[in-house]
């Protein structure tokens, strides 16, 4: 089974570049699910009702999200009913909307589907990521297992990679927005990548005009995050799983412009 994974999607810009160039991507390499992160779908962060169906009107199989999730509070319910959206998993499960672990049944296949967020450098009090990584294994209903784990440093997300590998078919990191050069197959069979990357514009800072991330790190003061424009890419990475053992063939990288 040939599973692609897309970088956080920045915005309306991004959601419009990913819906051009999906299809198209899907046909030629024969993708059989899609899975995107789109915490940052919606113009001025976070995910909305409207944003989530836009990305799966345009061929996206699953939704994987992180630390911007609630941002928007009308997307509460949303999470509580579209059994096709992830939040981060180490949330409180009592009084957090939504689910961290999503089991599909492709038809072909059941896919268990698992978000995650890191514990270092993230402003939260989450439960332990590595923890709840062992609950939610327990709770897949397929031996191919593909985890978004939505964290900001390369250290935490590679220890994960191997903490999982031969336990879960793909680990992949996002939040950080920058595609790292490290898609790899792990020894125990887990396709892994650090950061897959963003869709979003080009010429910015993580989607943002530049001139106002650096006016911000400049002065101290808040600003508000007004999207950039421009030339946009969709950047990914492709996992072949074995569909009998649910171990990892191949990992390949792409950023499609």
């Amino acid at each position: 089974m040939r599973i692609l994974c897309i970088g956080d999607v920045v915005g309306s810009i991004g959601c419009n570049f990913l819906r051009s160039k999906l299809p198209v991507l899907k046909k030629i390499k024969g993708i059989d699910f899609v899975i995107c992160n789109g915490e940052n779908s919606s113009d001025g962060n976070g995910i909305t009702p409207s944003s989530a169906n836009y990305l799966f009107d345009s061929g996206v199989n699953a939704i994987t999200l992180g630390n911007h999730t609630f941002r928007r509070k009308e997307v509460y319910e949303y999470l509580n009913e579209n059994p096709f959206v992830a939040r981060p998993a180490n949330f409180p499960e009592k009084t957090t909307p939504g689910t961290g672990i999503l089991n599909i049944d492709t038809g072909r296949k059941m896919i268990t589907v698992i978000n995650i967020m890191g514990n270092m450098f993230m402003d939260n009090n989450l439960n332990c990521a590595f923890e709840c990584a062992d609950k939610m294994l327990q709770m897949a209903e397929s031996n191919i297992i593909i985890v978004d784990f939505h964290a900001e440093t390369t250290s935490e997300k590679r220890a994960m990679g191997f903490y999982l590998d031969g336990r879960a078919s793909a680990v992949f990191g996002t939040h950080t927005h920058v595609q790292t050069s490290d898609a790899q197959v792990l020894p125990s069979g887990t396709g892994y990548i650090t950061d897959v990357g963003m869709t979003g514009t080009c010429q910015s800072v993580l989607g943002v005009k530049s001139e106002i991330i650096i006016e911000k790190m400049k002065t101290k003061l808040p600003a508000r995050f007004d999207l950039a424009s421009g030339d946009c890419k969709m950047e990914c990475v492709i996992f072949d799983i074995d569909d009998s053992s649910g171990k990892c063939i191949n990992a390949e990288s792409l950023r499609i412009e």
